[in-house]
């Protein structure tokens, strides 16, 4: 928008012109101008207003010829008008005549709306008038609104991520609290079997097997640190770097998207983090015999409803759990949070070790007073020297070694069936899958 700052005339804009060309010219800038323009004289009487501004203003420029300008405007200016232009013409000094600024305009109907007004000076045969340009900010005004608003929740939803990652920063301090005392409790094995050692230095047969236990224990303490430091380092690494990226993408709307997938990543992150922690908390209140067995009367075909609707989320895409159940109307006596927790274990194994589309299938039946559980899956199986080791704590298979985990859902699961007087074998053939297979006598109280 151009703000005159000077006494103009018609013969300065439009050099070399007759007064009829001059006056088409004019006349079709002003009808098809988008901006809303008004002319007034010296006394802020309204002499023209174009199309635009009908349709901003709401009235017809029939309703505004001849009245003061003033009934267009919002208070104060309503109000100071009169007074702007009088102060002009005595001191020559503009507040307001060349000079934009934005003003609060007011409809027929009487709402109103944000404007940036720039008004010019002209002299027409002798005659003063004031030439006004109006555009409607209310669009502009909306989306600078829209936009702080955005930032507000941004900064909430920062806000909130950082409690989060706050509450799960104390977990983790807590569950290497936890580890630590395990591994000061495997020292005072150690020494334990070293002063055994000294003990049975008389018997070869026995020394022998001191050593080797002691040996068991050096790759138990081995494989502790080794897992804890790879399976932690790589979710930490995630959420520092997303964190920083997320705080980068400062700016509005458009990066909305990417700040989006970077806070995904931390909360993916922040779950594996959960997950792995979840194994060391039941691993450390199994090792403190914290875990008391309560058994309570239930049905099996409600239980595998209820356990399959909470397993949905663990499996891959296109993965199905099938169902087959053999005598399962019938009410059982047995721990209900124990039983949930080995079959979560087993299916979610299942489903890790498994690819996107193979189905698990869960199979339970009742024979004789006894529960007979079978998860079969068909995916990369166990590989058969590893076999004998699936129950020992942190050991994983040497054909997993590229997929996430903990090495010790299996040692927590074979500690619960302990509990419930059950057992557990399976069978596996690598690239073909694994049946794993489990008894509990249902006579618990």
């Amino acid at each position: 928008m151009v703000i005159v700052e000077k006494t103009t005339t018609l013969k300065d804009i439009l050099p070399n012109q007759s007064t009829a060309d001059m006056a088409a010219y004019l006349e079709a800038i002003f009808n098809t101008a988008i901006d809303a323009i008004f002319t007034i004289n010296d006394q802020g009487i309204v002499e023209r207003m174009n199309p635009a501004a009908e349709r901003l203003f709401g009235y017809k420029t029939s309703e505004v010829l001849g009245n003061n300008i003033s009934m267009l405007m919002s208070t104060p200016d309503r109000q100071n008008h009169d007074g702007y232009i009088s102060r002009y013409l005595e001191t020559r000094q503009p507040r307001i005549i060349g000079i934009g600024r934005e003003v609060v305009g007011r409809r027929k109907d009487g709402s109103e709306m944000p404007l940036r007004l720039a008004v010019s000076e002209t002299m027409l045969d002798d005659r003063r008038i004031f030439t006004g340009i109006i555009q409607d900010l209310t669009a502009m005004k909306q989306a600078e609104a829209e936009i702080r608003q955005l930032n507000e929740d941004l900064e909430l939803q920062n806000e909130r991520l950082e409690q989060k990652v706050t509450l799960r920063t104390e977990e983790l301090s807590e569950a290497v609290n936890r580890l630590l005392g395990m591994n000061q409790q495997l020292e005072r094995e150690a020494e334990e079997r070293r002063a055994a050692e000294a003990a049975l230095r008389k018997s070869e047969v026995e020394l022998r097997k001191a050593l080797e236990k002691e040996k068991q224990l050096n790759e138990l303490k081995s494989r502790f640190v080794s897992m804890a430091s790879h399976e932690f380092r790589t979710p930490l690494s995630t959420v520092l770097s997303s964190a920083d990226l997320a705080e980068a993408y400062t700016g509005g709307a458009e990066h909305q998207e990417k700040r989006s997938k970077h806070l995904q990543r931390i909360k993916t992150a922040v779950g594996t983090l959960t997950s792995i922690l979840n194994d060391f908390l039941s691993l450390s209140k199994l090792e403190e015999n914290k875990v008391q067995k309560q058994a309570i009367y239930f049905t099996l075909q409600d239980f595998c409803n209820e356990v399959e609707d909470e397993m949905l989320g663990l499996l891959k895409p296109g993965q199905k759990i099938i169902q087959e159940h053999e005598n399962c109307e019938v009410e059982v006596l047995l721990d209900k949070q124990i039983l949930k927790n080995i079959i979560y274990n087993l299916v979610s194994n299942a489903s890790k070790y498994s690819e996107a589309g193979k189905p698990i299938f869960c199979r339970l039946r009742v024979v004789d007073q006894m529960l007979h559980i079978e998860v079969e899956d068909q995916g990369i199986g166990i590989p058969e020297e590893d076999q004998p080791h699936m129950f020992e704590r942190f050991f994983r298979a040497n054909n997993v070694e590229n997929i996430q985990g903990t090495g010790l859902g299996l040692n927590i699961v074979k500690q619960y069936l302990g509990l419930m007087d059950g057992d557990i074998s399976f069978t596996s053939k690598p690239s073909q899958g694994t049946v794993f297979r489990i008894n509990i006598p249902l006579t618990q109280g």
